[in-house]
Parts: C-alpha cells; sequence; structure tokens
C-alpha cells in the first residue's frame, strides 16, 4: 500500500477516510492526556510507596512528563519537515515507549521523574505530527472544525484516564498503571503504522540544514499573529495544567470526597469535551474570532466570580457552587485552545512542521512551567489556584489583543 498522498487526495479529504483519519488523530493526542491524568489517583499511592513527605511534590509525576512533552517538540518539527511525518512519529512512539516500560520497574522516585520526562520526549512527536498532518490537508475553519473533534477525544479522555487509573488501582498499584500506558502506545503505534499515509508534499521537504531551519523558525517567531497567538496559548493552557496538578488535592483534601473524585473531575472534562464539540459546529458560523475571543473573556468573568466567592466563604466555596462555577469556567476553555491553534497555524502552512513543534513547545512548555508554578503555591484553599487563573487568563487576553491591534471578535 502507498503511504504517500497524491495531490489530489491532498485536496479531497474523503479520499483518506475522514471518519478514520480524525479518530487516529485524536488518539494520538489522547496518548498525552492519558499519561497525564491516568496517574491523578495515584499520586498518592505513589508518594507512599517511594516515600515522598512532601505532599505538593507528588504532583512533579505530571511536571516532568509535561516539561518533557513541552521541550521536545522544538527538535519533530525541523526533522519532520525534512524526513516526512511518518519516520518522526514512530521515532517518537519508540522513545515514549521505552520510557514507559521502564517506569514499570523504578526503584525511586527520581528514576520515576525521569522516566516520565523520558515518555514525555517521546509523545511529544504525537503533538507535532498530529498537528502537522492537520494543516497539511486542511486550513482556515475547517482546520479548526477538525482539530476541535481531534480536541473533543482529547478532551473526552480525562472522563476515562482517571476511572482507569482507579480500577487499576483497585487490583494493583501504581506500575500497572504504566503498564496499562505501554498497551496504549502499542496499539496507537501499531493503527498508525498500518494506515496513516505520509501526508507532507514533497515540494515542501525542506533540507535539514541550519539556514533553512533558522529561516523557518523565523517565519514563525516574526508572523505578529501566529506568535502572539502561541504566547496566549501557553498563558491559557498555565489554568488547565494547574488544575490537573492541584485536582486530587483539592477534590481530597478541602472536599474529603475520597477516591470517587475521579467522577468529579471526569464530569468537569465531559462538559469541556461537549463545548469543543460544539467549537466544531459553530465555528464556520460565527467565527473563529468570535467565539474564542468571547469565550476567552467569559472563562475570565467566571474565575473573577469564582474567587470573589472563595474569598468570601473564607478559602473554598461550598462543594455544589464550585462544581457550578468549575463546569463554567470549563465550557469557556473548550472554545479557546482549538480556536488559538489554528489562527496561529494559519499563516503558517509552508513551513507547518517547524510551526507546529514552536507552537507546541511554547504552548506546552510554557504552560506547563506556569501550571507547576501555581500549582506549587496551593496552600488547602481554592485561592491559589483561582488567582493563577485569573491572572493566566488577562496574560492571554493581552497577547491576544496585541496580536490583534487591539481589535476583538473580528471576522
Amino acid at each position: 500500500m502507498s503511504f504517500v498522498l497524491s495531490a489530489e487526495q491532498r485536496r479531497n479529504p474523503a479520499a483518506l477516510g475522514y471518519v478514520e483519519f480524525v479518530a487516529m488523530i485524536a488518539l494520538l493526542m489522547a496518548l498525552n492526556a492519558a499519561a497525564i491524568d491516568i496517574y491523578i489517583p495515584a499520586l498518592q499511592d505513589i508518594g507512599s510507596a517511594l516515600g515522598v513527605t512532601d505532599e505538593n511534590k507528588r504532583q512533579f509525576v505530571i511536571t516532568a512528563y509535561v516539561l518533557g512533552f513541552g521541550g521536545a517538540q522544538i527538535i519533530y518539527g525541523p526533522l519532520s519537515d525534512r524526513y516526512g511525518r511518518r519516520p518522526v512519529l514512530f521515532g517518537g512512539l519508540a522513545i515514549y515507549l521505552a520510557g514507559a516500560i521502564a517506569a514499570v520497574f523504578v526503584p525511586t522516585f527520581e528514576a520515576l521523574l525521569v522516566t516520565r520526562l523520558v515518555q514525555g520526549i517521546g509523545a511529544a512527536a504525537t503533538r507535532v505530527i498530529a498537528t502537522s498532518v492537520v494543516r497539511d490537508r486542511f486550513g482556515g475553519a475547517q482546520m479548526a472544525s477538525v482539530m476541535s473533534l481531534v480536541m473533543m477525544v482529547f478532551m473526552v479522555m480525562p472522563v476515562f484516564a482517571p476511572n482507569i487509573g482507579s480500577v487499576v488501582m483497585a487490583f494493583g498499584t501504581w506500575r500497572e498503571l504504566s503498564g496499562f500506558m505501554v498497551v496504549f502506545g502499542l496499539v496507537a503505534m501499531i493503527w498508525a503504522w498500518a494506515r496513516l499515509p505520509e501526508t507532507l508534499d514533497p515540494t515542501n521537504r525542506r533540507p535539514l540544514r541550519v539556514k533553512p531551519v533558522a529561516e523557518a523558525f523565523g517565519i514563525v517567531l516574526t508572523n505578529r499573529i501566529a506568535f502572539c497567538y502561541t504566547l496566549a496559548m501557553a498563558s491559557f493552557f498555565g489554568a488547565l495544567f494547574a488544575f490537573i496538578g492541584q485536582a486530587e488535592q483539592i477534590y481530597t483534601g478541602i472536599y474529603v470526597l475520597g477516591p470517587q473524585f475521579t467522577l468529579y473531575f471526569s464530569l468537569v472534562a465531559v462538559f469541556m469535551a461537549g463545548s469543543s464539540f460544539a467549537n466544531s459546529r459553530l465555528v464556520a458560523r460565527f467565527g473563529i474570532r468570535r467565539l474564542s475571543h468571547g469565550a476567552l473573556i467569559g472563562f475570565i468573568v467566571m474565575a473573577a466570580l469564582h474567587l470573589a466567592l472563595a474569598v468570601f466563604y473564607g478559602g473554598a466555596t461550598p462543594f455544589p457552587l464550585f462544581l457550578i462555577l468549575f463546569i463554567g469556567m470549563m465550557c469557556f476553555f473548550g472554545f479557546v485552545p482549538t480556536n488559538f491553534n489554528a489562527m496561529a497555524m494559519e499563516p503558517l502552512g509552508r513551513v507547518a512542521g517547524v510551526a507546529s513543534s514552536v507552537l507546541g513547545c511554547a504552548q506546552t512548555l510554557g504552560g506547563g512551567l506556569l501550571g507547576a508554578l501555581v500549582g506549587y503555591l496551593y496552600d488547602g484553599t481554592l485561592i491559589p489556584l483561582l488567582s493563577g487563573f485569573l491572572v493566566l487568563a488577562v496574560m492571554s487576553l493581552g497577547c491576544v489583543l496585541v496580536a490583534e491591534r487591539g481589535r476583538l471578535f473580528g471576522a
């Protein structure tokens, strides 16, 4: 079978099988969500088993993966623009599997963090290639629609991953969770190997030399729209990573929910996924900017309201109110990332691989560091998290204003 698309196949998404294409890209993206979220119910067990006395340091299991995942993306873009999407994808998956297998047997917490970093470094290829192949085939609102469907699956994964983690923990330990992620990675690799074609047009291959690569990076970093929306994404993703890192402490520490906290974590993820799906249906009708800019402002308003109420209640709102307000914020969240990503990628089709790696690195590494900072400030109340939400969302809005020269909701 041929893995290289003809020019006609690139113009006609149906030639590849649209549903299978979206499902495969979604699975590659979901691998990363699962690798993060499946460990959430295991953090306390990991701390006890490996002698971690500082509860906030348990979050480093999440942070180590995010840092490897974010930082390594900068490498894969130039490689994929030179050698194609498939070789880079499978090289990255091999690295991920090596780290996942090693994580099953690590003797210390520090060794676990190293294996998590390696997993993130390998899995970074899936993020770069997933975005690159979508950009190879789609543009503008159509790309935003496809990425919304992909992101919907990415956001549904937190519905299942923590509960899968809880089920595994009921019959084993956190080491079995690492074994589960090995199987997940193998499934993704086998499916992509058998079915994913090479989507890079031969005419768009770029030499892997310093000057052409530097020129490609220059194109990305000097484009006002791409650069500013990348920074906006980094700030906004910081809020999500902050919540993921603190989720177990908030649900079990503040609200004393016990192991069933994963059900409430999943409930929030359902609404995030629903808003992402709604975005895929609405973006062509209302426009990328109107939807995403409005949702970002809505998130800021909700975060400010929740913070004020948390202060009023002495540090944490009653749980029913917390859940309602948090679901509201996450509904707004679902309308932002895919649209911002599409706007950042739209001017960069000629260097899609490098663009995807630069954008992914900045968004994930920047968001991971910002989220880790907010997470480490946890003090037994909601105040640090909600303050972080508000500050990061306002920073994101500032970047959008620079990108759009002060004008929001444009066509």
